[in-house]
């Protein structure tokens, strides 16, 4: 009885190990130098680990092919996904080559039946739409068959049983930059990356440069069973043929996995180098060599003159100061670049002191690059000094400032780039869809809780001194995100800030910018201002409307004493709130833009009564300083200590390079 049980226990140890190698064998090639595949036909792996499948004999197949099978019986998962880079190299480049290659899931390893010219070393005459012979390639062809009712170009096909494909594409990848398609030359010889992803029921193949990331788009997209097609045991691997046309057929790199999770990436920098047709060198007459000589003269006084026309037009400002820095500056030349030599087609933006481009730098990082003009000499180190120290915060909810770029009378800043622009578009321009109250309220959170990290979370204070609508960011998930810090600098309690308090936008001024200058109070204010201006669909001041609504503090604290507080409410918003949570906000918007500094709440306070972790506090419209708004005018400001003659030019510039998030 005992050697009976230790049998069966042993019989399903083994079965389940061999369950489990079917389930999570894959493998990875960055180069087939020590590869162990099964090869015939003219394939061999070449040294530095290239895998050429043909050469340049005419009428020639050759076959690689993983050597352990993989078992699709249909009680497993029917998947599988690779990704594989080839390259198809003419005996000349720019000339016809052929016939193709063709990536292989087989039920042997053996195809010496296949033919070669249009059948690619795959199919022949007498297995051609043969069910028996449960055969998927999907082949990169560069021949037109007219039997084959192919496209007039090279093309991508899906072929099952048959060498007529189900179907085909000219060869393209998606561009994610440029939102179109972009063709690719089968026969340039560049390596072209291939990706074969089947998840049970959709087939998906993508192509794309080597240089370029997997499409987001797929080319051919093909809804098919191979569940009645594939026996339990196939093979994979790589065939392509030859005819009258002529191509080296290459493999650099092969990954192939059953789950998509687990499929590993290629490493495209160890990948071996195709070999490419050299040219016949061709003796020179003395005659040609002498006119080239002459030409070449004036060509390099030419070149020299261009090379001085880039130098000056990439010419940077550096100073020694700037070292600490060096790892946050940008060269201008690639900024540059990545904006299209700030054509205007990446122009997102326009304000008083410069405009706002959208940028796109390698590995397809997305940025917004604000071109600032300037003529301040002084202050420009602790201008820099603060960007850079800007750029260190770290929250979700801010816009984050990558670097700077300083180049003769230009100040360039670098940020992430929001994809849909700035709150305000949405809340007063009619083109726009209106964000509901849900929307509305979860930004108001995002906002709040990042100005609770700068008063409260980073190293040192940062006050913003300038929060409204238009400098609230919308990510890519609609999420609210801080920016704009033109304005914002460091809070020194013990610093004359006097002198240039009075910054910001009227209506979200506190009364005391004048006379106490700035401080995280002052911060609170501005964003009550912004809870009444989201709330309520209107800016803090209305001049064009009647003279008991024109300022929006006392509006709403008139309408709460009337008992008609939610008349207040933008009429976009329809009937999808929650009439108590708005009236919540109403009023936590009067106790932050209370007249007095002292009552109005800290911003992490305002972060728990938004989320509803703490009740407001007891007070009612006519607690003194609710409602009492008295706006901070420019003639105020003529009140305001005139800084030093020293440092005025560039205060003013730091005061006006204000271009409300990303300038639009």
């Amino acid at each position: 009885m005992a050697c009976r049980l230790h049998l069966v226990l042993i019989i399903s140890y083994v079965h389940l190990i061999c369950l489990s190698s079917q389930q999570d064998t894959e493998f990875v090639y960055n180069g087939f130098d020590k590869a162990d595949l099964f090869i015939d036909g003219l394939a061999k792996i070449l040294p530095g680990g290239l895998l050429q499948l043909t050469n340049t004999t005419e009428l020639q197949t050759g076959h690689a092919f993983f050597k352990q099978p993989f078992d699709f019986d249909q009680s497993s998962s029917l998947s599988f996904y690779t990704h594989f880079v080839c390259a198809l190299v003419p005996p000349k480049l720019g000339a016809d080559g052929g016939h193709g290659i063709a990536f292989v899931v087989s039920p042997s390893m053996n195809l010496s039946h296949g033919s070669a010219t249009q059948f690619l070393g795959v199919f022949s005459i007498s297995t051609n739409a043969t069910s028996s012979s449960h055969l998927l390639a999907i082949e990169l062809d560069t021949v037109k068959t007219v039997e084959f009712n192919e496209l007039e170009k090279p093309h991508v096909g899906i072929d099952v049983n048959s060498p007529i494909s189900l179907e085909s594409a000219l060869p393209s990848y998606f561009s994610n930059t440029l939102g179109k398609n972009i063709s690719i030359n089968l026969l340039s010889g560049e390596p072209i990356q291939v990706w074969v992803d089947y998840d049970g029921f959709l087939l998906n193949v993508s192509l794309a440069p080597i240089e370029i990331n997997k499409p987001d788009r797929p080319l051919i997209s093909r809804s098919i069973n191979l569940s009645e097609i594939f026996q339990e045991k196939m093979y994979v691997g790589f065939s392509a043929s030859t005819g009258n046309l002529l191509s080296n057929h290459y493999i650099l790199g092969w990954s192939f996995s059953r789950s998509k999770e687990r499929l590993q990436s290629l490493d495209l920098s160890k990948l071996p180098l195709v070999p490419l047709p050299r040219e016949k060198e061709k003796k020179l007459s003395p005659l040609i060599i002498g006119l080239v000589v002459l030409l070449m003269i004036p060509m390099l006084m030419v070149l020299a003159g261009v090379y001085v026309y880039r130098r000056k037009k990439y010419a940077e400002v550096r100073e020694s100061w700037e070292k600490e820095y060096g790892p946050h500056r940008f060269s201008y030349k690639s900024l540059y670049k990545a904006t299209n030599g700030f054509s205007k087609d990446c122009r997102v933006g326009k304000g008083g002191f410069g405009e706002v481009y959208k940028g796109t730098l390698p590995l397809n990082r997305d940025i917004a690059v604000k071109r600032l003009s300037h003529d301040a000499e002084q202050g420009m180190k602790q201008f820099v000094a603060e960007v850079v120290t800007m750029g260190s915060l770290q929250h979700r909810n801010l816009v984050p400032l990558v670097g700077y770029c300083r180049r003769k009378g230009e100040l360039l800043l670098v940020s992430e780039y929001m994809p849909n622009g700035s709150f305000d578009q949405y809340l007063f321009h009619d083109q726009n869809p209106s964000p509901s109250w849900l929307q509305r309220i979860s930004i108001l959170k995002h906002i709040a809780s990042a100005l609770s990290y700068l008063h409260t979370g980073a190293t040192q204070v940062v006050l913003h001194r300038d929060i409204k609508a238009s400098n609230v960011m919308l990510d890519g998930e609609f999420n609210g995100r801080l920016g704009n810090f033109g304005m914002a600098r460091f809070h020194d309690p013990r610093g004359n800030l006097s002198a240039t308090a009075a910054v910001g936008t009227i209506g979200y001024m506190a009364p005391e910018l004048i006379t106490t200058g700035t401080s995280t109070k002052t911060d609170v204010y501005a964003f009550g201002a912004f809870l009444l201006e989201v709330t309520c669909g209107r800016r803090p001041v209305e001049p064009e409307m009647p003279v008991e609504k024109k300022y929006l503090v006392k509006w709403v604290c008139k309408c709460w004493k009337q008992a008609s507080l939610l008349e207040t409410i933008d009429p976009r918003l329809g009937r999808g709130f929650s009439p108590e949570e708005v009236e919540m906000v109403l009023k936590l918007g009067l106790l932050c833009t209370n007249a007095m500094s002292e009552p109005r709440p800290t911003m992490a306070q305002v972060v728990q009564y938004l989320n509803r972790d703490l009740p407001l506090p007891d007070f009612s419209p006519d607690t003194p300083g609710i409602g009492a708004f008295m706006p901070v005018s420019m003639v105020a400001e003529s009140a305001i200590e005139v800084p030093s003659v020293r440092n005025s030019s560039f205060s003013m510039f730091v005061t006006h390079t204000i271009l409300d998030g990303h300038g639009r």
